[in-house]
């Protein structure tokens, strides 16, 4: 096992954490999460202070957010699953005119387990599980209460959806009906079937095109929300919720995207800092450019770590073993050859459809997120499509059919791809429309990683955006701050590179860089004790780890392989592995409930992606 290792220089690299994407968990996981983890139900004297109303339902009994009135003072609402609350607030649409049209935020949290007047409440970590476009609403119904476990029960845990996305108002939506939107490319809308953009001879240009109708469609329908539809509004929203809560300062913890956001924030308003985590970075600056060209860095790390690992573990923990690492890789490029020629077709209960060439290379890559999400369960589809099966692996990134609803619904709107077009799209210098330029890019990206079939797709989105005015906030981002942020990295993240971590801190006097040497996309996507503990002493205390703190994992992705999760393996890793005296091996409750909370992050909680 790798040891917890610190050195003067420091050290050298996507659910994927959409911050575990508040796919991730459901709503059964999060009630077994609340009874176990530190989240309390609210005594009358918290109801009373946080301003707390009762739960209204619609006719089916069920919380609808329409009973959640908006206001411009936060009134906190029971809502889904005890304990969470969540509330609306009313914001200006453009705050260069804050006296004209409003915006409503949707926010979901776990309060604290202390009183907010208390002289141990310590205020609300802001969420962000990346994206961009990813539901913080939904993070927080997911991943709460263990988000909660890590960061300590003297906090609120806080997710908002942010401007144009989901719940909150206006929303990013081009198409005029779900139905519009299935027939024009499937649920998603606009890149429906995450499509791999040379799978044939007219792939690419065939996606120019469709970015240039979307991009029509969003001019057209939504220009003028759009423009209010971007990083800096939204960094000024999280003020805004900081103020509301009546503190001066933000605490927040950002993945992936939600690096761009705290970047951003910090650069604003480098005085309102009281704590920032920004887990899984990208390169701003890349990203203000609408390059996206730097991600994939280490992705091919990332996923000959899968090789590695299904070797150790044996063919009796992933099913996809052959003898060396090498000969599993060759065994999934025969796959894709086997599924180019001949598409495997699958019909489900719940869909149907064909596992070819695009949803096996959209599988892997997905899976490189969370590999302790994924990789068993990717290993056992693969042995199972190599006999002719292709039901297990389809079923990965299955959903259900699309059945048209008759009448609007007012309960949970879904989380499509408009908004993330629309802020990436926002932020990022203009993309040439030409198709000759888009062509030069495409060969560029793919002679660095052969990833970039499915990466590219993510700049060609913004090919045909309306002139649409920018965000306000152009830079520089680098900033003194008024505390100093933790930038959190993997060795090995499959789209944001432990290289702009380290990039990026060199812009915030005092930044340190906390390298977690694993694979997946944020630190969540792995267990470590040691990660999530100096987390959590940068939240409660302030501390920052050591330049050049390296933190190890506990485990493999392959639940069953035997590297078991005993006292002993933990607290080993926590000390670095060197202390051996089995007396000081037992774990504290705090690292019970710690390494409890990031096993199931880890496990069971994908963040959104990026493409």
């Amino acid at each position: 096992m790798p040891t917890h290792t610190t050195s003067a220089g420091g050290t050298g690299t996507v659910t994927m954490p959409e911050f575990c994407r508040a796919l991730g968990l459901g709503a059964f996981l999060l009630l077994v999460a609340s009874t176990l983890l530190l989240s309390q139900p609210c005594d009358l004297l918290i109801v009373r202070k946080y301003n707390v109303q009762p739960m209204e339902t619609d006719e089916t009994g069920s919380f609808s957010w329409s009973t959640v009135i908006p206001s411009e003072t936060l009134v906190w609402h029971p809502c889904y699953a005890s304990p969470t609350q969540c509330a609306r607030l009313i914001v200006p649409l453009n705050y260069s005119d804050p006296a004209g049209d409003k915006a409503v935020i949707a926010m979901a949290r776990v309060p604290a387990a202390v009183a907010p007047d208390s002289t141990e409440y310590r205020g609300p970590v802001l969420l962000n599980p990346g994206g961009p476009g990813g539901s913080g609403v939904d993070l927080v119904l997911n991943a709460g209460p263990l988000i909660s476990a890590l960061v300590g029960p003297q906090f609120d845990v806080l997710g908002f959806d942010p401007r144009g996305v989901g719940r909150s108002t206006p929303r990013a939506s081009f198409f005029e009906t779900d139905l519009e939107r299935v027939l024009w490319g499937g649920q998603n809308g606009i890149q429906a079937s995450l499509s791999v953009l040379n799978t044939s001879a007219d792939g690419l240009a065939r996606e120019w095109a469709r970015a240039q109708i979307v991009g029509q469609l969003a001019g057209e329908r939504q220009r003028e929300v759009l423009a209010h539809i971007n990083t800096d509004q939204t960094a000024t929203d999280m003020l805004s919720i900081v103020k509301a809560h009546g503190r001066e300062k933000l605490l927040y913890w950002g993945f992936s995207y939600g690096s761009v956001l705290g970047e951003t924030f910090a650069s604003m308003f480098p005085d309102k800092i009281e704590r920032m985590v920004i887990d899984g970075v990208v390169d701003i600056k890349n990203y203000y450019k609408t390059l996206w060209s730097t991600n994939l860095i280490d992705t091919d790390k990332t996923m000959n770590a899968f090789f590695t690992y299904c070797h150790a573990v044996g063919p009796s923990n992933c099913p996809f073993y052959a003898p060396t690492p090498d000969l599993i890789a060759a065994n999934l490029t025969a796959l894709y050859d086997s599924v180019k020629a001949r598409p495997v077709p699958v019909r489900t209960r719940d869909s149907y459809g064909l596992v070819d060439y695009n949803r096996l290379r959209v599988t892997i890559f997905s899976s490189l997120y969370s590999p302790w999400a994924m990789w068993a369960p990717v290993a056992h589809g693969l042995a199972a499509l190599a006999r002719g099966d292709g039901a297990p692996l389809y079923s990965l990134l299955e959903t259900p059919s699309f059945q048209c609803e008759c009448g609007e619904a007012d309960g949970e709107p879904p989380i499509v791809r408009d908004a993330a077009t629309a802020i990436l799209c926002n932020d990022g210098d203009p993309v040439p429309e030409a198709f000759k330029e888009l062509e030069k890019y495409f060969e560029e990206m793919t002679s660095k990683s052969g990833w970039a079939e499915i990466w590219a797709g993510i700049r060609t989105a913004c090919v045909g955006w309306p002139d649409i005015p920018k965000a306000r906030f152009r830079g520089p981002f680098e900033a003194n701050t008024s505390f100093p942020l933790l930038v959190v990295g993997n060795t090995a993240d499959p789209v944001t590179p432990l290289w702009a971590a380290k990039e990026t801190a060199k812009g915030f006097p005092n930044a340190v860089v906390l390298t977690q040497d694993s694979p997946g996309h944020c630190s969540i996507s792995a267990p470590s004790v040691c990660t999530q503990t100096y987390i959590r002493d940068y939240f409660v205390n302030g501390t920052l780890p050591p330049p050049g703190t390296v933190c190890p994992i506990v485990g493999t992705p392959f639940p069953d392989s035997g590297a078991s999760l005993h006292q002993k393996n933990v607290k080993q890793e926590f000390l670095g592995g060197e202390q051996a005296a089995e007396e000081t091996l037992a774990l504290s409750v705090d690292d019970q409930a710690v390494l409890h909370a990031v096993k199931k992050l880890s496990e069971s909680c994908k963040l959104p992606r990026m493409f």
